[in-house]
C-alpha cells in the first residue's frame, strides 16, 4: 500500500494535466476544467497526506531499467515527505485561488495542466533515491516554470522572464548533472542513500567537484546569489504561480537539495563557508532590493530570495531542521502574501503601490489576512515565521561565525523595514489613486487565504512530531529532536531573543524615520538597490549570449539528410581517433 501512496502522488498531477488539457481543447468540456484540476489536486493532497503514515527509511519503490539507467527508487523519510505535502497542498490552494483569479482568461487547460504537471514533478524530485532521476524531475520543473511565467505569450515581457528563468536555473544544472554523472562513474549507482553514506570515500578533488556544483544547482534554483535576478522577472506569470511555484515550492528545491546532501559534504574545505555566504549576501542584498522597489509582486520576491538566504546559511552552519521548519513557515505565509498580493492586484488593476493606499477599508478581510502572513514575514511574536526563525538565530550563534551571524540580524531588520513599508503603502493611509471599481477577494479566493492564515498561525505547533520524525528519519543528519515545549523555554528564555526582537524593532523604526524611503538618503545604495546591484545586467547580457549562440548552431540544422549523416560520421571518426591516441 506504501508504494501506491508514492506512486498515485506522482501520477495523479500528471493524469489530471492530460485530462484538463485535452478537455480545454474542446469548446463543450473548457467550463469544467477548472472544477477537475481541483479535484486532481485534491486527491493529490489525500494521498501525499497519507504517506505520513509510511514514513521511514526503506525504499518503497523499486523499479529497474537497466544497467544503464539503474534503479528508480523512492524513499518516504520525513524530509521528503514534508516537501511532497507542502507542494500539494499550496498547490491545491494555488488552483482553488485560480478559480476566481483565472476566470473568464483564454487557454486554462493549458495552465491547469501545466500546474498538476509541476505538483507531480516536485513529489518525485524529493521522494526519488536517484541521483539521475532528481535530475529528470528537476528539468520538469524548469520547463513548467518556463511554461508558466511566459503563461501570456503576447506579453513580452513574461516570455522574457521565462526564457530568462529557463537559462538561469538550466546553468546551475549544469553542475547537479556533472555531480550525479561524477558519483556514478565513481560508485556505478545513482543511488543517493549510498552516495550520502560513502561519499568521505571519493577522491578530495571530485567530492568538492561535486559539492560546489550542486551548491550552484541549488543556488540557481533557489533563486540565490549570484542568480537571483531571475525570480523578480518571473512575477510576469499570473500571482497564483508567484505563490505556487516561486515562493512555496520550486524554489525550495535549491534548499532541500543542500540539506538533502549536507552529510556528504560538511567536510569539503570550503563548503560550508561557501553556503553561509552565498546565503548571507543573498538576504542582505534582496533586504535592500525589497526597500527600494514600488512593484507589489517583487518586493515579495525579493523577501522569497532573502528568506531562501536565510534558510541557505541555516544549512551551511549545519541547522538542517531549522532551515526546513522555516521552510514550511515561509511556504504558509509566503504563498498567503502572494495570494493576497493576487488579489489585491485583481482588485486594484495595478501592481504599483504608488496608486494602492487605504485598500483596508474596502477589502478588510483581505488586509486583515495579509497582515497575518507579514508579521510571519517580520518574526513579530507568536505567528509560524517567529518562532522557525528564531531556531535559526539561536543555531547561528551558538554554531555559526559570528560576522555572519551579525549579518543575518541586520538582513532581519531589513525585513521588518521592507514589510512594514509595503503594508502601509498598500492598505493605510490615503488612497492615491481611484479604488472606486475596487471589490473584496472573491469566495475561492477567500478559501484559500483563510487556510493558508489558518497555517500561519497554527504550523509552529507541529515542530514535536516534525523534529521527531526528521531525526527518526534521517540519522547521518545532525539533528536533535525537541517537543513544542522544550521549543518555547528555548527560544522565550533566549537572550538572543530578545536582540532579534530589537532589531526587528529598529528595522520598523527605520523605515518609519525615513518617511517610507529608508534608502534615499543614501543614493549611491539607492540606485545599486534599484539596479539589482548590477547583477540583472550581468545575467542579461549571459541570456543574451546564450540566445545568440543558440541562434549560430540553428545554421547547423540544414534540413537536409545526407549533410547531417556525414557530419555524424565525421565527429564519430573524431571520437574514435581521440580514443585511440589515448590508448
Amino acid at each position: 500500500m506504501a508504494s501506491w501512496f508514492v506512486i498515485l502522488t506522482i501520477l495523479l498531477p500528471w493524469i489530471g494535466a492530460v485530462v484538463v488539457w485535452q478537455m480545454g481543447l474542446r469548446p463543450f468540456t473548457r467550463r469544467v476544467v477548472p472544477g477537475t484540476a481541483v479535484f486532481f489536486a485534491l486527491m493529490t493532497v489525500a494521498t501525499a497526506a497519507a504517506l505520513l503514515t509510511q514514513t521511514g527509511t526503506a525504499v518503497l519503490v523499486n523499479l529497474p531499467l537497466g544497467e544503464q539507467f539503474g534503479e528508480l527508487t523512492f524513499v518516504a523519510d520525513g524530509l521528503a515527505v514534508t516537501l511532497t505535502l507542502i507542494a500539494a497542498v499550496v498547490g491545491a490552494l494555488a488552483v482553488i485561488f485560480s478559480l476566481d483569479y483565472m476566470r473568464g482568461e483564454a487557454d486554462l487547460g493549458r495552465y491547469y495542466a501545466l500546474i498538476l504537471v509541476f505538483i507531480g514533478a516536485m513529489a518525485g524530485l524529493v521522494l526519488t533515491n536517484s541521483l539521475l532521476f532528481l535530475f529528470f524531475f528537476w528539468e520538469i520543473t524548469a520547463l513548467c516554470s518556463y511554461g508558466l511565467i511566459s503563461f501570456y505569450h503576447d506579453d513580452p515581457k513574461a516570455v522574457a522572464g521565462g526564457v530568462k528563468a529557463l537559462i538561469v536555473t538550466q546553468v546551475g544544472g549544469i553542475g547537479l548533472l556533472v555531480g550525479a554523472l561524477l558519483a556514478y562513474g565513481y560508485w556505478g549507482s545513482f543511488e543517493i542513500s549510498l552516495f550520502v553514506a560513502e561519499a568521505a570515500r571519493l577522491p578530495t578533488a571530485v567530492l568538492s567537484l561535486i559539492a560546489f556544483g550542486f551548491l550552484a544547482a541549488a543556488a540557481a534554483k533557489s533563486a540565490q546569489f549570484p542568480f537571483h535576478s531571475w525570480l523578480p522577472d518571473a512575477m510576469a506569470a499570473p500571482t497564483p504561480i508567484s505563490a505556487l511555484i516561486h515562493a512555496a515550492t520550486m524554489v525550495n528545491a535549491g534548499v532541500y537539495l543542500l540539506a538533502r546532501f549536507y552529510p556528504a559534504f560538511a567536510d569539503v574545505v570550503g563548503w560550508t563557508t561557501a553556503v553561509i555566504l552565498v546565503g548571507l549576501i543573498s538576504a542582505l542584498m534582496a533586504g535592500m532590493m525589497a526597500l527600494a522597489s514600488r512593484d507589489l509582486k517583487r518586493v515579495l520576491a525579493y523577501s522569497t530570495v532573502s528568506q531562501l538566504g536565510l534558510m541557505v546559511y541555516a544549512v551551511g552552519i549545519g541547522a538542517v531542521f531549522a532551515a526546513q521548519f522555516h521552510l514550511l513557515s515561509h511556504a504558509l505565509f509566503k504563498a498567503l502574501l502572494f495570494l493576497g498580493a493576487g488579489a489585491i492586484i485583481h482588485a486594484v488593476r495595478s501592481r504599483d503601490m504608488g496608486q494602492m493606499g487605504g485598500l483596508g477599508r474596502t477589502m478588510p478581510l483581505t488586509r486583515t489576512l495579509f497582515v497575518i502572513g507579514a508579521l510571519a514575514l517580520a518574526g513579530i511574536p507568536l505567528f509560524n515565521g517567529f518562532w522557525s526563525k528564531e531556531l535559526i538565530l539561536e543555531e547561528g550563534l551558538a554554531y555559526g561565525p559570528l560576522w555572519a551571524y551579525i549579518g543575518i540580524l541586520l538582513a532581519a531588520g531589513l525585513t521588518a523595514a521592507y514589510t512594514l513599508r509595503m503594508v502601509w503603502l498598500v492598505f493605510y493611509g490615503q488612497p492615491r489613486a481611484d479604488h472606486s471599481h475596487v471589490h473584496e477577494a472573491g469566495l475561492a479566493m477567500r478559501v484559500a487565504l483563510l487556510t493558508l492564515a489558518g497555517g500561519v498561525l497554527l504550523s509552529w505547533l507541529v515542530v514535536g512530531p516534525l523534529s521527531h520524525l526528521t531525526e527518526a528519519t534521517l540519522p547521518a543528519h545532525p539533528i536533535h529532536a525537541l517537543t513544542l515545549g522544550e521549543m518555547v523555554v528555548e527560544i522565550v528564555t533566549a537572550p538572543a531573543t530578545l536582540l532579534a526582537l530589537l532589531v526587528v524593532a529598529l528595522g520598523g523604526w527605520l523605515w518609519w524615520r525615513h518617511n517610507q524611503k529608508p534608502l534615499a538618503d543614501i543614493p549611491p545604495l539607492y540606485r545599486a538597490a534599484t539596479t539589482d546591484f548590477g547583477f540583472d545586467w550581468l545575467n542579461g547580457r549571459i541570456t543574451t549570449a546564450i540566445q545568440s549562440s543558440a541562434v549560430l548552431w540553428q545554421r547547423s540544422q540544414t534540413g537536409q539528410l545526407n549533410l547531417n549523416a556525414a557530419a555524424i560520421v565525421v565527429a564519430l571518426a573524431a571520437v574514435l581517433l581521440i580514443l585511440m591516441l589515448m590508448t
